[in-house]
């Protein structure tokens, strides 16, 4: 059987997984993240555990969703359409909050190389982020181009957290759902990567 050379791009990503160099970052801000699921009540909610599965991945398609969509108005829309992307720019910077909040929560349950992963792809969309904000504010002074030139990098910037996100979660499977959905499928008991109720999300009796 003949096995597939790896592309570059998995090559890269599989050498970001062992840079141990990774490891002081991460200690640094690991106990930032174990605060924030201190409080049951908040891993509750930001785990997703009512919903059976990862909050995190859900809430991503609302900020990328925006600041797409202001993306294309900005190469496509023309003159007119330029209030309605620096209203997108702004849904997509505040829906980001509250994803990333979810994100860090997911990560802090991770160790080895999925937690180096996790720091590049925190950092990726930290930054991309920040100029995105920086777009809304130089649209909103009236520096259309700027905002612009800004939208695009912080695009490209948050591609890249996106690629390490799903990276996470389909290659690496980073993701805490309810054991059920593994017994319910058929699969073997205990087979989940990661189940709710390794983090101590299940309540009494293992019921959703």
């Amino acid at each position: 059987m003949t096995t597939e050379r790896p592309s570059a791009l998995v090559r890269a990503t599989l050498t970001l997984e062992k840079t141990t160099a990774l490891d002081r970052v991460a200690d640094a801000v690991q106990p930032l993240a174990d605060k924030l699921v201190a409080d049951p009540r908040v891993r509750r909610v930001l785990h997703g555990r009512d919903m059976g599965h990862a909050l995190h991945p859900v809430l991503t398609d609302v900020p990328i969703g925006a600041w797409l969509s202001a993306a294309t108005l900005d190469l496509l829309g023309g003159e007119v359409s330029r209030p309605a992307a620096q209203r997108l720019v702004g849904l997509g910077v505040l829906s980001a909050v509250p994803t990333a909040l979810a994100g860090w929560s997911e990560w802090a349950e991770t160790d080895g190389p999925e937690r180096r992963v996790g720091v590049v792809h925190a950092t990726a969309n930290v930054l991309g982020l920040t100029v995105y904000a920086g777009s809304w504010f130089a649209r909103r002074a009236g520096w259309h181009r700027t905002g612009v030139l800004l939208g695009m990098k912080g695009l490209a910037v948050v591609g890249l957290g996106g690629f390490l996100g799903a990276h996470l979660s389909l290659a690496r499977k980073v993701s805490t759902r309810h054991e059920a959905f593994d017994v319910d499928s058929g699969e073997p008991e205990g087979t989940a990567d990661r189940t709710l109720d390794d983090v101590g999300e299940l309540g009494a009796g293992g019921t959703a």
